[in-house]
């Protein structure tokens, strides 16, 4: 009896690298914080901050440039998505181009640490700004494929428009790791759904 070959599409493999290689060097650089640090009293990027974790923040920097290498393909990857409608195509483009800008974005944050100040603030803002439209358009144009699980969609908006949400009112350091992470999920459960493109 042998092995039955599953073949996993793009979407599926760079996504949960994405997943692994943020929460990983996250994780890393945060056992080696020199203080105590946690998501109601500091920002994630504290984490890549060199004057207060000169060894952590190594690992955290460059997650964010791994991560957001492995966010390139990972976009790309959606063509898998694509139906026939034009119209759907198009936002799809629309959202892979803005979502290969918040790749590029995501590197930037981890090239230009916190401890450099306003570059850093520049690009963490246009990463931000740039990943909510992504989710939006990405979202919508899925919703073409019936394929698509539409309870991951439904999760999809609830997430991006509650952190908009929290951004505009409560703001903080949780409403930045809620965004995060809660975006995070969002891609392991696309990469999941994923796996039916390939299915018999």
């Amino acid at each position: 009896m042998g092995f039955r070959y599953q073949k996993y599409s793009l979407t599926t493999i760079s996504g949960t690298t994405v997943v692994f290689l943020y929460c990983v060097f996250t994780l890393v650089s945060w056992a080696f914080y020199p203080a105590p640090y946690g998501p109601v009293t500091h920002f994630l990027s504290s984490l890549g901050n060199f004057d207060y974790s000169p060894f952590g923040a190594y690992f955290y920097n460059l997650g964010c440039i791994f991560t957001g290498l492995a966010l390139i393909p990972f976009f790309i990857s959606l063509k898998d998505w694509w139906t026939k409608s034009p119209v759907q195509r198009i936002i799809m483009v629309i959202g892979q181009l803005l979502g290969i800008a918040s790749g590029i974005a995501l590197i930037s944050i981890g090239v230009f640490s916190e401890n450099l100040g306003q570059p850093h603030l520049d690009a963490s803002s246009a990463f931000f700004r740039i990943i909510f439209f992504v989710l939006i358009l990405i979202i919508i144009a899925l919703f073409f494929n019936p394929v698509f699980n539409k309870i991951v969609g439904v999760y999809g908006f609830g997430i991006t428009f509650s952190s908009l949400g929290f951004a505009l009112t409560v703001g903080g350091t949780l409403t930045e790791w809620y965004t995060v992470f809660g975006s995070l999920l969002f891609v392991a459960l696309l990469a999941l759904n994923s796996m039916k493109l390939n299915s018999d």
